[in-house]
């Protein structure tokens, strides 16, 4: 099982915060170090502010040396596709190959608002989500010396010579993620080498594997091509009372978090990663909300990622 760090830097986090947690990801052996791409945050005043996510994966490439960086999503109304292309895969080189891209439609109505950015309705913002993913991907495939064009319903490129490339060949790996019952596994089995869960219970994670199991094989794939993953909230105690300060700490309370997160004791914890495991889950974000607890990245690693092996 794979586990992976997931921040919220929109909540109220600096860049040496981000940095500190990505450091300890690494020295603690997590697989990887993402975050969310928000520009607002939600139900607190979030500062100092927010801060931009390819921006902090581009420094985060040059200070680590190990770990995945990527993002739990990147909106598609953020970044025009072809600047989108050239962050990701600058970053890419900057890493060495380690960047991964999340990528997903938007639905925070509000952080558009707040920064001036277009929020187009749900059904025009998925088919900017399509023509932004045949977009990247076609200006990362496309062979050294040609040209790139592409004119859909919303989106155009004329003439691109699809440069700079990413350093992994032929692409970075693609995050799909959500729960819709429809386009959401369609993109998954056109364009995704991960498919991701948010956020559910067992038993809706469960559904939408087998839907996007389906959507591949529909689409000419096996549906073992992608990696089904999870992201769940993290809120783990060496006792009830630790656990009970951590819930605290991050404004939730703990029954909840034992029914919808990897929560309680350790020994809980473990218990909610393999129910995840036994769906078909191979890889878990943990949603890490305090980012001044770097003891409690220290208990993951030493007590409950040695029992998931």
């Amino acid at each position: 099982m794979d586990l992976r760090i997931f921040t919220e830097p929109q909540q109220g986090a600096t860049y040496d915060d981000l940095l500190r947690i990505a450091r300890a990801t690494e020295d603690l052996g997590f697989d990887a170090f993402f975050r969310s791409d928000h520009y607002l945050a939600m139900n607190t005043d979030g500062l100092p502010g927010p801060t931009d996510a390819w921006l902090t994966l581009a420094a985060l490439a040059v200070q680590t040396e190990r770990i995945r960086l990527g993002t739990l999503v990147t909106s598609a109304t953020f970044r025009h596709p072809g600047q989108l292309a050239i962050q990701v895969a600058q970053t890419d080189q900057m890493s060495g190959g380690r960047v991964e891209l999340g990528l997903g439609a938007g639905w925070f109505a509000e952080e558009h608002a707040a920064y001036g950015i277009p929020f187009p309705v749900v059904g025009e913002r998925f088919t900017r989500l399509e023509e932004t993913f045949d977009i990247v991907t076609g200006l990362w495939d496309l062979p050294e010396g040609e040209t790139f064009d592409y004119a859909g319903e919303c989106l155009r490129v004329e003439n691109s010579p699809g440069l700079p490339k990413p350093a992994q060949r032929p692409r970075p790996p693609i995050i799909v993620g959500g729960t819709g019952p429809r386009r959401t596994p369609a993109l998954a089995a056109k364009y995704a080498s991960e498919f991701n869960v948010p956020f559910v219970d067992t038993g809706k994670a469960a559904e939408m594997y087998e839907r996007v199991g389906d959507a591949c094989e529909a689409a000419g794939r096996r549906r073992d091509d992608l990696v089904y993953s999870a992201a769940l909230v993290l809120c783990v105690g060496r006792t009830q009372e630790e656990f009970v300060r951590r819930a605290a700490a991050i404004g939730r309370e703990p029954d909840e978090l034992r029914e919808n997160g990897v929560a309680g004791t350790v020994d809980e914890a473990v218990a909610a990663i393999e129910r995840f495991r036994s769906t078909g889950a191979s890889r878990i974000y943990l949603q890490v909300l305090d980012l001044s607890d770097v003891d409690h990245l220290e208990l993951v690693a030493s007590q409950v990622a040695p029992q998931l092996a």
